[in-house]
């Protein structure tokens, strides 16, 4: 299925960071004086030179005052075909008594060209949560053996999960954790041909908000029953409390985004994301004429079309 290379890409910013990769042992570039300056990025093997991971590791350990460091994000090899996740949290757990400044993590930081979305495995981050309890922003790429247990974490403001095929086990288990600062939710759902098996069902739970009470941003994107989700959002308790609403990347259409028109005021939003999306021109002048005077920003750029010979051919931006 098609796919949006921009989607996967490699992290330029995360935690409100520029991303730093950090250098292979035979580079000659200098580290930041501030080691808080930037998002580290491990990343080694195949794809940037022949350092071992291991040694690779040490070195950062030994070379970033870790206590310094606020945000990580982890590629290769320790996702995709050069390594295993699970190396990765057991390196990252045994360093938290170190890492005690860590806010943001990302896991699966791999672009398309390294790995293809659904094939990146992920493993159980729930032992990552409890040795950062201070941690506030979770990022999270690809979904093969990926779980996530139902938690208590008092810190966590951003949750993010990236995949061309969300587990509904992982959205259940989301929807029943206990995350009261939680200002942020995306889930890019995906198809299921690539291990969604999510329904509107399994989403009822988060459009309350009653387990998150401070959500502000809500994302439930990249899904091919993208219209049943933007219906079942037109009338969910959360809205009223969004500052933000993403629906894009999926085969939203114009039964989808007459149901949001038609349901409570989302005036009062100040983003609502709908591009790569399927309606008509002139359900997008609709959209525009209802929200745009009231000072709402909408993105419908990536207007697709459907294949009028084959029923059926709307894809989601981010799959395979």
């Amino acid at each position: 299925m098609p796919q949006h290379p921009a989607s996967v890409s490699h992290l330029e910013k995360f935690h409100g960071l520029p991303v730093l990769t950090f250098p292979q042992a035979s580079s000659a570039d200098p580290l930041p004086a501030d080691p808080a300056s930037v998002a580290w990025r491990m990343q080694c093997g195949m794809y940037t030179g022949d350092e071992a991971s291991d040694d690779y590791w040490n070195r950062f350990t030994e070379t970033v005052p870790l206590e310094q460091v606020r945000a990580l994000v982890i590629g290769s090899a320790w996702y995709g075909s050069d390594g295993w996740p699970d190396d990765a949290v057991e390196k990252l757990v045994g360093l938290s008594s170190r890492l005690t400044g860590l806010e943001a993590l990302f896991l699966g930081d791999l672009e398309f060209e390294e790995s293809e979305i659904s094939w990146i495995t992920q493993s159980d981050v729930a032992p990552l949560l409890q040795a950062y309890p201070r941690l506030r922003e979770l990022g999270v790429r690809g979904s093969e053996d990926l779980a996530f247990p139902a938690v208590r974490h008092e810190g966590l403001r951003t949750l993010r999960f990236e995949t061309g095929g969300l587990p509904a086990s992982v959205v259940r288990n989301v929807a029943a954790s206990d995350l009261p600062s939680l200002e942020c939710l995306e889930l890019w759902l995906g198809d299921e041909n690539y291990g969604c098996d999510t329904t509107v069902e399994d989403l009822r739970p988060l459009l309350t908000g009653e387990r998150l009470p401070s959500l502000r941003h809500l994302g439930l994107q990249n899904s091919r029953f993208q219209d049943e989700i933007a219906a079942a959002v037109a009338h969910a308790p959360v809205v009223p409390r969004l500052a933000s609403l993403r629906l894009s990347m999926g085969a939203l259409g114009d039964e989808g985004a007459a149901a949001l028109l038609s349901g409570q005021p989302l005036t009062h939003l100040r983003f609502l994301d709908l591009h790569h999306h399927y309606l008509s021109d002139a359900m997008m002048l609709r959209v525009w004429d209802a929200l745009e005077p009231a000072g709402v920003r909408v993105d419908l750029s990536e207007q697709e079309k459907d294949d009028e010979m084959d029923e059926g051919t709307r894809y989601v931006a981010v799959a395979e």
